[in-house]
């Protein structure tokens, strides 16, 4: 296979509906797109793929299963790759919605596993959250699982980079935004007595690090999540990204959209 440019600026995507999200949503180069010519299509997904890359002046090759399986990370590509350049990031303004609509903007800081953070991404764009806010890290090497694990919408959910989440809240407290966070505490106020409605940056931490005391402190707005029983854990970050944004969506009573 021909591999332009730089590895290390390289990633592979793994399986269609990725690949679909990374061509539909331009959110990085896509070099080309490999598909295994003795794959079963059975719903078309493979041909779809190929016309939407074709389209958008993508290469793409029918090759062997094998030559597919040595750059996969597993086997649940169904068929399909490509090499792609990284992700295109936007500035911190553009995850802001239009005027009229109250934004709802969440940072993911200090998920270490690639398959957790692509989940909690999957949860936050099912849910109708604006934009994701992420520390600078890379993931090129993940993109593949990141992909997978968020049924493409890692691709497709507006991403801005800030240095420390300090600074994505000093951003958005600036233009209206109420900086939330969740902790056990005493100033914390149960998921379901608070009021979600308005203009809200939620951080939401990894299960190791979690949210820092002095980020805590100056949050204007502190979650808890209620459990059904005594129960002396938390949540993984999965889990709690999907209980705190579809509280949010059922708080605001969101139409879908595309």
């Amino acid at each position: 296979m021909l591999e332009p440019g730089n590895e290390e600026q390289q990633a592979i995507l793994e399986g269609h509906i990725a690949i679909q999200a990374a061509l539909e949503a331009n959110s990085r180069p896509v070099y080309t797109v490999y598909i295994d010519r003795a794959s079963r299509d059975r719903h078309g997904d493979l041909a779809r793929l190929a016309r939407t890359a074709e389209a958008a002046g993508v290469p793409v090759e029918r090759v062997d299963a094998a030559a597919i399986a040595t750059r996969a990370s597993g086997q649940t590509h169904g068929g399909a790759i490509a090499l792609c350049g990284p992700r295109r990031f936007v500035p911190l303004e553009q995850l802001l919605p239009p005027e009229g609509r109250a934004p709802f903007i969440a940072m993911i800081d200090g998920v270490e596993d690639p398959f957790n953070f692509g989940q909690a991404i999957r949860a936050l764009y099912a849910a109708g959250a604006d934009g994701l806010v992420v520390r600078p890290r890379n993931w090129m090497s993940a993109a593949g699982i990141v992909g997978r694990a968020s049924a493409g919408t890692s691709e497709r959910l507006p991403t801005a980079v800030a240095g420390e989440a300090e600074e994505a809240a000093r951003f958005f407290r600036a233009r209206g935004l109420t900086i939330a966070a969740t902790a056990y505490m005493p100033r914390a106020v149960a998921l379901y007595d608070a009021d979600l409605t308005g203009p809200l940056f939620l951080l939401i931490g990894g299960e190791k690090r979690g949210i820092t005391r002095s980020f805590l402190e100056r949050a204007d707005l502190v979650l808890q999540i209620p459990y059904g029983r005594r129960f002396a854990g938390s949540l993984g970050t999965t889990a709690a990204a999907a209980v705190l944004a579809f509280e949010i969506m059922r708080q605001r009573r969101v139409v879908p959209r595309k």
